[in-house]
């Protein structure tokens, strides 16, 4: 699983390492990483308490962390997950409606908001990336929406390997090419991804052996998966087959280049 300790420099930002960052003015980065501050977090750590109002604004260093939202009777239900490159927070007012936890070690750039939000009204390009994480969220909410609508387990995971290939390939260690075919290094636990997808660790386990069985992925590890035959991935699912498989031959060259 992803999200292993490294032996980063403490409180060393390095804005500029981060995909969301990357593009912005030499000038806006050294004024962010004047007061940014990395924070460590092991597994099942909280950052941020449901309801609560963050004094700061996060981006994912390294790591995966869980949004998650307590139902009436109790129960945790993992909303969405954030992984390296990611931004979270809430800027100018109001609570958080869900908490955020580690799923896996993570390492944080948090950077307080009033400077953050201060920085906003002087810097145009920060501005628009604040728009394009809010417009990637939308993206992300009907990414779920569409997964949790599949009434079959099977498709549900499916779903969620598709998401994994086309939202997150810019995050290392998540995707790979071996021998041609897309690897992914599952950045949960399958306890995570029961919660996540709405059924139970058993179903989990049938899916994924039930995917296996029908020549669609390989079980390299328990939480390494090998797409065997991508289309048929794609039908399951139930995705859209132009768009998620010109996604897919767009990943393998993006891979490729990485090698």
């Amino acid at each position: 699983m992803v999200g292993k300790r490294t032996n980063s420099r403490s409180g060393a930002c390095h804005l500029g390492t981060i995909s969301q960052l990357k593009d912005l003015p030499d000038a806006t980065l050294q004024r962010l990483e004047a007061v940014c501050r990395v924070r460590p977090y092991d597994p099942e750590q909280t950052v941020i308490h449901s309801d609560d109002e963050p004094n700061y604004v996060g981006f994912v260093k390294q790591g995966v962390l869980r949004m998650q939202k307590t139902l009436p009777d109790g129960r945790e239900h993992i909303v969405g997950l954030l992984v390296e490159g990611d931004m979270f927070g809430r800027l100018y007012n109001g609570p958080m409606h869900f908490g955020i936890e580690a799923a896996t070690w993570a390492e944080l750039c948090m950077i307080p908001r009033p400077a953050f939000e201060a920085l906003l009204a002087d810097s145009p390009e920060l501005d628009r990336l604040i728009f394009l994480n809010m417009l990637n969220e939308l993206d992300r909410a009907r990414d779920w929406m569409i997964i949790l609508a599949n009434q079959r387990i099977t498709g549900r995971i499916a779903g969620f390997l598709l998401v994994l290939c086309t939202r997150f390939q810019s995050v290392d260690h998540i995707l790979r090419l071996r021998g041609g075919a897309i690897e992914i290094q599952m950045p949960i636990s399958r306890a995570d991804l029961s919660h996540l997808l709405g059924t139970r660790p058993e179903s989990i386990s049938r899916a994924f052996h039930a995917l296996e069985h029908d020549g669609t992925i390989k079980l390299v590890r328990s939480d390494l998966i090998r797409i065997v035959d991508p289309e048929a991935l794609v039908e399951v699912a139930g995705d859209d087959r132009y768009v998620a498989n010109h996604s897919l031959r767009e990943l393998v060259q993006i891979l490729q280049s990485r090698e």
